[in-house]
């Protein structure tokens, strides 16, 4: 059975690749560009992001998208946030000056440190494949159908800063440098990761978002 599920289209998504990836596992998408009458009434709803917090903040705005989001969460329906996505649902963005996000988590999203825990500088943005690992149980979560271990994709430059810890799902190591690379708050779900670009693993946790 096709599972409907809304992406929201705010200008600076990745939206080819989740779409596709989405469909692969079931879903019949739709595209949504500006806020509408009974968006929030969507079955499950996703917010994909490429590009600064700021700017995706201020599309939202323009769009509508930002009330959208936080009237849909409100109905307990499956949300899901893909990098910048999930970086917007936090309280402040500090990528190129303070910006506000949706405020629907606590916390911060922040740069990614420029040198490792050893003092050694190293690449930023951050680029490639890591290995997540369980900041909570992973029973009944959106990464329920993964390992710890498993290897996943990452592009960016800020990283979220929770301010509740049991709100991160998973993390990533960065040459010694902690990373949030999941969470899960109830029917609010983010991953910093591309899970369209993250093979198998990835494909298995959207899999598990059309399940949920």
């Amino acid at each position: 059975m096709s599972i409907p599920v809304t992406v929201l289209d705010y200008g600076i998504g990745n939206l080819l690749n989740v779409c596709r990836a989405l469909e692969a596992m079931g879903a019949t998408v739709t595209l949504a560009s500006r806020a509408h009458a009974g968006l929030e009434d969507a079955s499950r709803m996703v917010l994909p992001g490429v590009g600064a917090f700021g700017d995706g903040m201020t599309e939202m705005k323009d769009r509508g998208l930002d009330d959208v989001v936080k009237r849909f969460v409100q109905t307990q329906r499956p949300f899901l946030g893909i990098c910048v996505g999930m970086q917007m649902l936090f309280e402040v963005g500090e990528e190129m000056g303070e910006h506000e996000g949706l405020g629907l988590l606590g916390g911060r999203v922040i740069s990614v440190p420029a040198a490792g825990l050893d003092g050694q500088p190293h690449h930023i943005p951050h680029i490639g494949w890591r290995e997540l690992r369980a900041a909570r149980p992973w029973d009944g979560s959106i990464l329920q159908d993964l390992q710890p271990g498993m290897r996943v994709y990452f592009v960016h430059s800020y990283a979220a800063r929770p301010t509740d810890p049991s709100t991160t799902l998973a993390e990533t190591d960065y040459d010694g440098v902690p990373i949030c690379a999941a969470v899960q708050k109830g029917n609010l779900l983010g991953c910093q990761f591309h899970p369209e670009r993250s093979a198998a693993g990835g494909l298995r946790m959207l899999r598990r978002f059309l399940a949920l």
